[in-house]
């Protein structure tokens, strides 16, 4: 790899080359070599990854940046004059690069997911929008219960289906306006996130709380709030997926850090008092948020007493020779996993598939037998 040249085109910060590619991991995909930064270094952002052979930088997709009372927080974020309002979806966020003609899908660290490729491959029109959008990198959410890294249930989804949620520049990073984008969408028969409407920076307050409480009735995540030219973005989450993310990391407790459960119950905190939540409010808030952490907590605890599994429960749906291909990806992630079922529906192989969590089961047998805690 020609490491200068594609350090001036990164426009990273590092003094020399060596300094950040030492950070890179060199994989293969499809019998290519590429190169994957799995977190942000020297100014290039978590995800970036080179593809020599081609020629290519795909850059990965910015952190979004939350806000957590809407009212003040989207009025001091935004220096545009009018913003979008679109839904935020649960799911597998990936970047899908044409690389010499063939579409790659990336996750959120760098690496090419070979189930999320295929399937990109087979249910979006990728042939034609690359023919006239070759540098053009596809942003999309794979959303839906039969998915390899979440399984969050929309009724407007059967398995799982992607959502097409930006277009950028795939060397650059920049964005479409959001008009632009939504319009090639419907060009290409790309499904897409729901908008609530365009607004001026002034009356989007209001128009994101009716959008969150919408969503909230509904189980459903949140909201982007972008700027018309989709260079800025700022997300806000409803109550609904601060509870579920609780519920799912207490199913899991000591997989997950002290901030990730933290941050959830600060977003919550904020929330009940931008909306100005009466007594009897607040209490249904703090008991459902008290479900959410001690049932499923509880429940790992004693299924871990009865000697059953722990972990992450998924299905995945394609062709047979797709799913090997997820299976052995996710097995050199150093993930262990536990196949429950293996069964053929509609010319289809169907997986359910536990993704074991050695951590958690561990340290509850260790406290179940009579270990000590220091705190």
């Amino acid at each position: 790899m020609d490491e200068e040249a594609f350090f001036e085109r990164l426009s990273s910060n590092a003094d020399e080359p060596a300094e950040l590619f030492e950070h890179f991991e060199q994989c293969t995909f499809d019998g290519r070599e590429y190169h994957a930064l799995s977190s942000s270094r020297h100014g290039v952002e978590r995800g970036t990854v080179v593809v020599p052979d081609a020629n290519a930088i795909v850059r990965g997709f910015p952190s979004i940046p939350r806000v957590l009372v809407l009212e003040t927080g989207v009025p001091s974020f935004f220096d545009a004059e009018r913003v979008v309002l679109e839904e935020k979806l649960d799911g597998m966020n990936v970047r899908i690069a044409n690389v010499d003609g063939e579409p790659w899908a990336f996750t959120r660290s760098g690496y090419v997911c070979p189930y999320t490729t295929t399937r990109a491959r087979t249910l979006l029109d990728l042939d034609a929008f690359f023919a006239d959008h070759p540098t053009t990198c596809v942003c999309a959410e794979l959303v839906g219960s039969e998915t390899p890294y979440t399984n969050t249930d929309y009724d407007d989804v059967d398995s799982h289906e992607f959502r097409v949620f930006d277009l950028r520049d795939r060397e650059t990073g920049d964005p479409l306006p959001v008009d632009e984008r939504r319009r090639r969408c419907d060009e290409y028969a790309f499904p897409k996130p729901r908008s609530f409407g365009t607004h001026a920076v002034a009356d989007a307050v209001e128009a994101a709380r009716d959008a969150i409480d919408e969503l909230d009735a509904d189980g459903r995540e949140g909201l982007v709030v972008k700027s018309a030219d989709g260079t800025e973005l700022v997300k806000y989450t409803t109550e609904h997926q601060h509870h579920a993310e609780l519920a799912y990391a207490f199913s899991l407790p000591f997989d997950y850090g002290r901030d990730f459960l933290f941050s959830r119950i600060v977003r919550d905190a904020f929330q009940a008092v931008e909306h100005d939540e009466d007594d009897d409010r607040l209490r249904e808030r703090a008991h459902d948020l008290g479900e959410a952490i001690l049932e499923p907590f509880v429940e790992t605890i004693r299924d871990v007493d009865a000697d059953e599994p722990v972990g992450e429960r998924r299905t995945v749906r394609g062709a047979p020779e797709s799913v090997d291909a997820l299976l052995d990806h996710l097995r050199n992630q150093s993930l262990t996993l536990a196949v429950e079922s293996d069964r053929r529906e509609d010319g289809e192989r169907v997986v359910d598939f536990l993704v074991l969590s050695e951590s958690t089961r561990d340290t509850v047998q260790y406290h179940l037998d009579g270990g000590t805690r220091d705190n």
